[in-house]
Order: structure tokens, then C-alpha cells, then sequence
């Protein structure tokens, strides 16, 4: 559905290697800076991508999902998140309200949007 989402974020430096870092588990790797404050990630073999660019305003609260092929790509995603500043904000574990096989964790990133990777595969 999307071939990108950008949105502004207040603290960019802090932003951009809180979302390498917590992205890069489900394979954004890809980067592309556009100088002097704004970024694109993506996975190198993707068609979507990850915008983010410095700003004053306030943005409203987003909740961004992400999704994963595996659930230990979302358990490594949680930990890295952490690891990179995040917070907790719901640990990797079935969402069974969703549905049976609905795995994710979420973790609220720098400027206290939630974040989600998601994986909707059964365990194997």
C-alpha cells in the first residue's frame, strides 16, 4: 500500500541511529542522507521506505508497524530498539485480541511514537 512514510522528528542524530539500529534486525539497511537533516531507510531488496527529517513542530503520536518474516527477527528488533534508547512498550509476545498467530513487540522511539514489528506467521 505505501511506498513511503515520512514524518518530521525533533532530535534527527537521535532519531536516525535509533531507527538503523532498531530497524536493521528486519533488514533495513539501506540509507540515504539528504543533507543537512533528513534521512530515507529501506531494505536493500524493499519497495517501501522510512523517511525521517529534522523539525519544530510537534507531530501527533504515530503508531508505525513494521513487518517481520520471522519472530525472531521481532524479539531482535525489541531488544535492539531498547538497546538504542527506546522504551518498552509491549514485549514480544501473541497479541491474541488481533488474532492466533498476530506476534509482535512495541517499542516508543525518541519523540514517543510506537513503534511495532509484527510477524503474522505461525512458529516453526
Amino acid at each position: 500500500m505505501f511506498d513511503h512514510v515520512k514524518f518530521g522528528v525533533r532530535d534527527f542524530a537521535a532519531s536516525r541511529v535509533f531507527y538503523l539500529k532498531a530497524l536493521e534486525p528486519i533488514g533495513v539497511t539501506g540509507v540515504s542522507d539528504w543533507p543537512p537533516d533528513g534521512v530515507e531507510l529501506y531494505q536493500p531488496t524493499g519497495d517501501t521506505s522510512l523517511c525521517l527529517y529534522q523539525t519544530d513542530e510537534t507531530p501527533a503520536h504515530l503508531h508505525i508497524a513494521f513487518v517481520a518474516e520471522h519472530r525472531d527477527q521481532v524479539d531482535a528488533f525489541y531488544r535492539a530498539a531498547l538497546a538504542a534508547g527506546g522504551r518498552d512498550n509491549g514485549p514480544p509476545g501473541i497479541r491474541p485480541q488481533y488474532s492466533g498467530q498476530y506476534y509482535a513487540a512495541f517499542v516508543i522511539d525518541p519523540d514517543g511514537h510506537n513503534i511495532e514489528v509484527v510477524c503474522h506467521k505461525e512458529m516453526t
